[in-house]
């Protein structure tokens, strides 16, 4: 018999140590690093056929691969199949990260439910009235999705033999254990075992399988880094619990761009597909408004126009705040201190709020202008006039500069309607001939002459 052998390893970030040590040398977290047991037995959890045993690889020229086109598995969801690069792929392995409670399990029992393939929906988390009582909210009828409350994974590839599903479901990885591993559920090793048996069904059986990750408090997906090294394609499910939209990102995909993102609007009925989100972050408010400009802005592979609100008061304190919700409060402070020592505004003694609607963050530079718009609307008590958007970085010196992708962001505000987009004096354009009116700026003296003499 083979002698047990015990690691120690960090339950937060996943560092491996020879001996048990109080703080980790990686994540500098205390008293979280514990003993585990590494030597696992000598069996196999899933046993393949022999004729799939006996299959051996052997190089080939690159000239001789057929470079056939990858036969996708539709999940009927617009906005994931995007996000994946057109569907799953079969025998791919995918991650799908997020906060507790933003709506993990409610998008894949959506998708379950909906497919017409034979799924198998694994939950070790909720039981199977629990689900149930969700999906008669969602989807109530369905002759395609099977439930399955298990943690172990030797029964659970009982079940899959018996099954034969189209698509496994695994919510969530954390609540898997492994007769192999002599560990916690939710501990490094058998995160690890769970995935590493989970990644051989899939690729031996060409079947599909998402699992559902848990996040640590800094955001990260929980349990050690090779998780994600070892999974096809990582997904994170992201916003905030107190708005209705959601935003689903693509960090690492093996079979598409991780460019791409969708985007959901939470409903009782379940998560709704918003195909074009432009129509839904702008508000629809007939009244001139002070402090409100819009930015043309791209997320991802995504035109979006969003709607950037902007509030300046005289400071109550003796220190002004600096408030923003979803923009970058540290760009924010650099742009208040542009306009105060290149446009000659006195804002040092104001209080600055900025909020984008719709509880989205938005990190693209081209924002800046509109934010510095909103500001100035704000300060001056003057409406940005109806029809006009932005799409411009503002540079240190004052500048306006140009940014990525204008055309598509220019085609995005002709399509909702926009009468003028302000962009930078450098941006190329090509396009020819556009029904929306193209003003090109240089520096931001130039619009204030023009929004606000």
């Amino acid at each position: 018999m083979a002698k047990t052998k015990t690691a120690y390893f960090c339950q937060n970030c996943g560092t491996q140590y020879a001996k048990w040590v109080g703080q980790c040398g990686s994540c500098k977290e205390w008293n979280t690093v514990v003993e585990e047991v590494v030597q696992k037995e000598d069996k196999k959890s899933w046993k393949t056929s022999s004729s799939t045993l006996q299959k051996t690889s052997r190089p080939l020229l690159v000239k001789d691969i057929a470079n056939d086109k990858e036969i996708r598995l539709n999940a009927l969801d617009q906005e994931f199949n995007r996000v994946l690069g057109g569907g799953l792929v079969p025998g791919s392995l995918t991650l799908l990260g997020g906060e507790p409670g933003i709506g993990k399990s409610t998008l894949l029992l959506q998708i379950a439910l909906k497919l017409q393939y034979k799924t198998l929906y694994v939950s070790g988390e909720e039981s199977q009235k629990q689900i149930k009582m969700r999906a008669d909210r969602i989807h109530p009828n369905s002759d395609n999705c099977f439930i399955l409350t298990e943690t172990k994974t030797q029964n659970i590839f009982q079940q899959i033999v018996a099954l034969e599903p189209d698509l496994v479901i695994i919510d969530s990885i954390q609540t898997l254990h492994s007769d192999f591993i002599e560990s916690a559920a939710g501990s490094i090793s058998q995160i690890r075992e769970c995935t590493a048996e989970l990644i051989k069904f899939a690729k031996e059986s060409n079947t599909p399988v998402i699992l559902v990750g848990h996040i640590t408090k800094d955001g990260t997906i929980a349990g050690p880094k090779i998780l994600e090294h070892m999974v096809d394609t990582v997904l994170q499910f992201e916003g905030d619990r107190n708005y209705v939209y959601r935003i689903l990102r693509s960090l690492k995909n093996r079979f598409g761009s991780t460019a791409e993102l969708g985007i959901y609007e939470m409903q009782g009925s379940g998560l709704r597909e918003v195909n074009n989100p432009s129509e839904v972050l702008i508000s629809k408010n007939d009244q001139d408004l002070s402090g409100t400009a819009i930015a043309a802005t791209v997320e991802g592979m995504r035109p979006l126009l969003i709607e950037i609100q902007a509030l300046v008061s005289t400071a109550v304190y003796g220190t002004p705040q600096r408030s923003a919700t979803g923009f970058n409060a540290k760009r924010l402070n650099m742009l208040l201190a542009v306009l105060e020592k290149r446009a000659g505004f006195k804002l040092a003694a104001k209080d600055v709020f900025i909020n984008i609607t719709g509880g989205i963050s938005i990190e693209d530079p081209a924002t800046d202008l509109a934010v510095i718009a909103a500001i100035l609307s704000s300060n001056s008590d003057i409406a940005v006039e109806k029809g006009l958007c932005f799409a411009a970085e503002v540079g240190l010196a004052g500048e306006i500069r140009p940014v990525q992708r204008i055309d598509q962001r220019i085609l995005e505000a002709e399509k909702l309607g926009f009468q003028t987009i302000y962009v930078s004096k450098n941006n190329k354009i090509g396009l020819k001939k556009t029904k929306i009116q193209v003003k090109l700026a240089s520096k931001i003296e130039q619009l204030v002459i023009e929004l606000f003499a």
